[in-house]
């Protein structure tokens, strides 16, 4: 999911989304839940399918007063492909 004009979205079996309980937020799917660091959930909260990789880091850098998360965010994204969680 490296590829910059890719618009990656939650594949169908995850759903995220904020528990209090975790003080976070969290992945959910049939078998469980992955607790998200703010990273992650910052790029995953980004990935609608409508937006593509490149506004994806566009906005988190303007967000976040940040420069050269290219890389940080690609690696994520290639992550997050692998483990299935977007598509």
């Amino acid at each position: 999911m490296s590829e910059l004009t890719a618009k990656p979205k939650l594949a169908r079996l995850f759903r995220m989304q904020y528990e209090e309980a975790q003080q976070g937020y969290v992945l959910l799917y049939p078998e469980g839940m992955v607790k998200l660091n703010q990273s992650a959930s910052e790029i995953l909260k980004r990935c609608d399918g409508e937006r593509d990789v490149q506004a994806i880091i566009t906005d988190i850098e303007q967000s976040f007063n940040a420069t050269n998360l290219e890389k940080d965010v690609t690696g994520f994204l290639e992550i997050a492909t692998e483990r299935g969680w977007i598509v």
